[in-house]
């Protein structure tokens, strides 16, 4: 048997530590119809909101919402009838608002995102396709470079929240759908 003895200091110097497995990607179940939504983003304070649609992107990829389109607006006061001409299209099986509002005041900001929320109900339930909301109102917000790195960390972490409650609404409905469908509900 002839063997070959390695110092083994060199031995250790040109080993590499085994690689860590990745994670696996988190499986999410596949629609049964190719799904449409519609992302409505806020233009007001839009490096702070980019973040949510962009987490967004990436949430619903990988959650098979591969149809999304963006649509801008001056303000979140202007997302309820955007989203309401989508809904009627009848195009969207889905439609997620975003937007951040600040300024004037504590009751002008809080009546501002209240209506908007309301609104973005209101559409809903008459047009039977879901409206998701990630408009957000904080209790104070400074123009200060610390206040907008914490929201736009805030809305990558929103932008993941409302496609996974997009992507669950959507398949619940979709289940839904089809025990009507079937006489199984009625």
């Amino acid at each position: 048997m002839n063997q070959m003895l390695q110092d083994p200091q060199t031995e250790t110097s040109h080993t590499q530590p085994p690689p860590v497995p990745a994670d696996p990607a988190p499986s999410h179940p596949r629609f049964a119809k190719p799904q449409r939504v519609a992302f409505v983003q806020a233009c007001w304070h839009c490096d702070v909101v980019a973040e949510a649609r962009i987490a967004f992107m990436k949430e619903a990829e990988a959650r098979h919402l591969t149809h999304v389109d963006v649509f801008e607006v001056p303000g979140s006061f202007e997302i309820p009838l955007h989203a309401q001409v989508l809904a009627k299209t009848r195009r969207y099986t889905a439609i997620v608002a975003a937007g951040l509002v600040v300024d004037g005041g504590i009751y002008r900001h809080e009546f501002v995102a209240d209506t908007v929320i309301k609104a973005l109900m209101d559409v809903q339930l008459r047009t039977e396709v879901p409206v998701f909301s990630a408009v957000l109102t904080p209790q104070q917000f400074h123009e200060t470079e610390v206040h907008y790195d914490f929201f736009r960390k805030h809305f990558a972490i929103k932008g993941v929240e409302v496609a996974t409650a997009c992507a669950e609404t959507l398949h619940g409905l979709e289940r839904l759908r089809g025990q009507v469908a079937a006489g199984i509900v009625g």
